[in-house]
């Protein structure tokens, strides 16, 4: 495969994003969005998907988190679509169910260029650290609709919200990993439409 690399900037009146994103790297991570607990799991995210990431946000934070987050994501989605080029040669679905300690939680995705979202997980207290709790929905919705895939993540035992959110991440990273793969007995793109 090629090397499936894609650098994004996107500039508004409310964030300033630059975004790297390697499908084919080691997991290492340069993130820094102002929000440390979304750091956090962005890198949890990279590390246990296997990318490579680099993440550099200016949000107005002095409003609330919102912006930095749901924008973060919309990058994130682009970069995934742009890396991903015509998808020849990809497994397409990738799922998996992860422990972490007392959570568990699940991801499956179809790369399919059709986005949607199917979320459940409920969080039991407002934020973590700085991060509203409400934004790890909405931070999802803007990935899945940005790289235009169908996502569906749930907490299938709940627990101390901080692994339930690092779960999520977590999870995310390793069903997209799947996803990407390679499946060497595919050389188009594994739809009978002819496209994704």
């Amino acid at each position: 495969m090629e090397n499936r690399i894609a650098s994004i900037t996107r500039k508004t009146k409310e964030t300033d994003i630059t975004l790297t994103l390697n499908l084919d790297g080691t997991g290492q991570t340069r993130i820094d969005t102002g929000i440390p607990f979304f750091d956090h799991m962005l890198d949890g995210f990279a590390r246990h998907g296997l990318f490579d990431l680099d993440v550099k946000v200016s949000g107005d934070l002095d409003v609330d988190s919102h912006h930095t987050i749901e924008d973060t994501g919309i990058v994130l989605g682009q970069a995934i679509r742009q890396a991903l080029g015509e998808k020849a040669g990809i497994r397409r679905y990738g799922y998996f169910i992860l422990p972490m300690d007392e959570v568990l939680a699940l991801s499956a995705i179809d790369l399919c260029g059709r986005p949607y979202l199917r979320y459940n997980a409920e969080f039991t207290v407002p934020r973590l650290g700085t991060m509203d709790t409400e934004m790890i929905r909405e931070f999802f919705y803007a990935v899945s609709y940005g790289a235009a895939m169908n996502l569906h993540l749930k907490i299938m035992e709940t627990g101390n919200n901080h692994h339930m959110a690092e779960a999520l991440f977590k999870v995310f990273g390793k069903a997209l990993d799947a996803a990407v793969s390679e499946e060497p007995r595919i050389k188009d793109v594994w739809s009978t439409k002819g496209t994704l």
